[in-house]
């Protein structure tokens, strides 16, 4: 028989609002090249740190539909590095992994107009959506 587990929308909504619970306040929004890793828990191995974008005190809202919308996203005033951005990562304020996802420009977790930062740059998120499974 074939994998098929689904769940509902209350449960689907509590899996969503963890991750706000786990960014806590302030948590970032960071921006690497390289190979993403395997998962949170996996040590960062040969990436750079390409932008690093603030969250909002209270990241997220309340997910609702099977989705998780970020609350305003403070722009990266200035690039740390020039790379290709491959992947990213929420963080706690302390800079702990929490979520990882994919970057680029299409068919991807986190969508941004171009995969190329150059240091000193503005990097902007107009918006994040993360959306749970079956939704």
């Amino acid at each position: 028989m074939a994998l098929n587990m689904t769940y509902s929308a209350a449960v689907r909504n509590a899996q969503l609002d963890e991750i706000d619970t786990a960014v806590g306040a302030s948590g970032l929004l960071r921006i690497y090249s390289g190979t993403q890793p395997t998962d949170p828990d996996t040590a960062l191995s040969g990436n750079t740190l390409l932008a690093e974008l603030a969250l909002s005190a209270t990241a997220f809202g309340a997910a609702s539909g099977g989705t998780l919308t970020a609350n305003s996203i403070t722009d990266d005033s200035s690039a740390d590095a020039t790379g290709t951005a491959a992947w990213g990562t929420l963080t706690t304020s302390g800079g702990t992994r929490v979520v990882d996802f994919t970057v680029g420009t299409s068919g991807t977790d986190m969508t941004i107009d171009s995969t190329s930062i150059t240091a000193g740059q503005v990097v902007s998120c107009s918006s994040f959506v993360i959306t749970g499974g079956n939704a």
